[in-house]
């Protein structure tokens, strides 16, 4: 996805390296990556684990430091774009607080960077509304599913309205059914709000369903060694798209290319994969 003339791309990464230790214990976790992701665009990160997709997240959101190269958000330095709270966070655990409510949940990034009282109150009930658990707002982390907290912390993470959310494997722990739920929310989600996302998973269907675009990653060192575009494929936009995109030949083309990539081997055909409609 190109990003209009004059508009800054969400994150743009140019020949990034992350190095760890030093001599014989040094380990090249990442290696020359370059990486546009447009405003509002939908992109995930895929490849074996320890390739350094977590670690490139990590880079972008200010967590950690790049050995050499640069990384911008929304054309600032990241440490800058953090300060902003230009982007959201959601982790593979929802890292709620047990002692507070679904909304003190919500409202703590609003309530560390001074909003007022009223202010608060009306965006936890927005956020609550979008992610649907209003009726949920007065209870504890400890009452909910998996699925619903993780939907808190969703709702946490766009408490600031941020134009990006940063995401790691934040399905990875839920069941199938749950997980698929989820990814139907967040496509919602995003369509709702517009946000751009980078997003990290280990499961193809999961990244070609939610994506516009899917990178997939080498073992370590870890480098770029493919994009998918899954709309070449045939599928609408990740902010339009339905749950009945799991069902067309579009979908089942893009799992096939990027199993490919991942596993370096020819592309097959839908009929030899079995997936032919």
């Amino acid at each position: 996805m190109s990003t209009p003339a004059g508009m800054e791309p969400a994150i743009s990464v140019t020949g990034v390296d992350r190095v760890f230790g030093k001599g014989r214990k040094q380990v090249v976790a990442l290696q020359d990556v370059d990486l546009t992701v447009a405003d509002g665009e939908f992109v995930s990160l895929i490849g074996p684990s320890g390739c350094g997709k977590s670690t490139l997240l990590r880079l972008v959101a200010d967590l950690d430091t790049a050995t050499s190269g640069d990384l911008r958000v929304f054309g600032k330095g990241v440490r800058q774009a953090r300060l902003d709270q230009d982007y959201g966070i959601a982790f593979q655990q929802a890292g709620l607080l047990p002692w507070r409510t679904v909304a003190g949940n919500v409202e703590l990034p609003l309530r560390l960077h001074g909003a007022s009282a009223a202010m608060r109150k009306a965006r936890v009930a927005e956020l609550l509304d979008l992610v649907g658990l209003s009726d949920f707002a007065k209870s504890h982390p400890d009452q909910l599913s998996g699925g619903m907290q993780q939907r808190v912390a969703i709702a946490r993470a766009l408490a600031e309205s941020p134009r990006l959310l940063l995401m790691d494997e934040p399905f990875g722990a839920l069941d199938e059914i749950t997980r698929e739920r989820m990814q139907n929310e967040l496509v919602r989600i995003c369509a709702e709000t517009g946000a751009a996302v980078l997003f990290v998973t280990h499961s193809i269907p999961e990244a070609v369903f939610l994506s516009d675009r899917v990178v997939v990653m080498s073992p370590r060192p870890g480098r770029i060694t493919g994009i998918v575009d899954v709309r070449a494929d045939g599928l609408v936009g990740a902010h339009d798209r339905t749950e009945r995109a799991r069902d067309e030949e579009g979908f089942f083309r893009a799992v096939a290319e990027v199993r490919s990539l991942l596993h370096g081997t020819p592309m097959p055909t839908l009929a030899a994969e079995g997936l032919e409609k």
